[in-house]
């Protein structure tokens, strides 16, 4: 099968339409002042259906296989997101971040995921391309990432504080901070808060500068976004070593993260199930890799799993998720249904 490359035209459409993308969200949000249920539903559709639409251009363009990796890519992306979404709750429960910061956060957090995706795609797809035993390596982070939220799905009591976060740490060091949030603002001048602020030891150290929470949390927000990367990356990689294909899908699965994150946030104490569904499909996406591998290393086993099947396999194993979670729902959600 021949290489897809770095089709001009697709290139010319795809930043064409990421860019205006992102500059329709930037003015349709930006005197938001809260995003409700229902609206972050209507976007998200929106999303999805670009999304689709993408995929219908590289049918009717190419071919159906070229659009079928992409959207195995995009489906896969979108899925394994889902897990993310909910730490991202849990990080704007640690800095107390309402509804309309959290928007703004997320803006500039998905900006910054556009950048990091774009370095892991590159580098990713080099070195799958460069050795076949690579895919092993991947196999491995992959699986490791099944294995972590196994064991911290077993303990549901813990819940991590991310104000205590390596990264608010590390940022604490660079530069001062103060404590509290400062309207929506990520840093705040000395000479704007007030001398009762500085007298209460608000601020971590004397400076013209500070940092405010929001800034902290974003700095989590992106740092947890590249530790994600480790297995989102080779995941989709594995799917479609094509670099422009992996990087279409991985974008457009992140340009509808901020709507789909209000969504999951209301429906997260309903989908009580999902989260399994994912560990699964990371464990079926590293045994895929390191099938791929085998394949090329050790010599043909006649076992391949062809992108349509991997696409048929990732929404059943999805819809099962949110199936079990409907029939078999939390005992606690059950008692108060009750």
């Amino acid at each position: 099968m021949a290489h897809f490359g770095f089709p001009l035209e697709t290139l010319i459409i795809f930043f064409a339409v990421v860019s205006f993308s992102v500059y329709l969200d930037l003015v349709m949000h930006r005197n938001v002042r809260d995003i409700t249920v229902a609206e972050a539903a209507r976007w998200t559709v929106f999303w999805v259906v670009l999304a689709l639409c993408f995929y219908v251009y590289l049918w009717l363009r190419f071919n159906r296989e070229w659009a079928d990796l992409y959207l195995a890519g995009y489906v896969l992306e979108k899925s394994l997101s889902v897990d993310n979404l909910m730490v991202f709750i849990a990080v704007f429960a640690s800095f107390g971040i309402k509804s309309h910061l959290q928007h703004r956060i997320l803006y500039w957090g998905i900006l910054g995921a556009l950048v990091f995706r774009a370095v892991f795609v590159l580098i990713g797809t080099g070195l799958f391309l460069a050795s076949p035993w690579v895919g092993f390596i991947f196999a491995g982070f992959v699986a490791w990432s099944g294995i972590q939220m196994l064991k911290g799905g077993s303990d549901e009591e813990t819940i991590e504080d991310y104000s205590r976060h390596w990264s608010v740490k590390l940022t604490g060091r660079l530069m001062p901070v103060y404590t509290r949030l400062h309207l929506e603002r990520f840093f705040v001048r000395h000479h704007e808060l007030a001398v009762d602020a500085l007298d209460d030891k608000a601020v971590t150290r004397r400076s013209a500068l500070y940092a405010t929470p929001a800034f902290l949390c974003l700095m989590v927000i992106e740092t947890s976004d590249i530790a994600f990367s480790f297995d989102s990356v080779p995941a989709v990689i594995s799917v479609t070593q094509e670099p422009l294909l992996v990087y279409a899908a991985m974008i457009f699965a992140i340009l509808g993260l901020r709507s789909l994150y209000f969504v999951i946030a209301a429906l997260n104490r309903y989908l009580v199930h999902l989260e399994k569904a994912v560990i699964a499909l990371l464990f079926f996406i590293a045994a895929k890799m390191a099938l791929q591998s085998w394949n090329h290393v050790f010599g043909d086993t006649g076992i391949h799993i062809s992108p349509g099947l991997s696409l048929v396999i990732i929404l059943l194993v999805l819809l099962t998720g949110v199936v079990a979670s409907i029939i078999f729902p939390d005992k606690e959600e059950q008692g108060e249904v009750k």
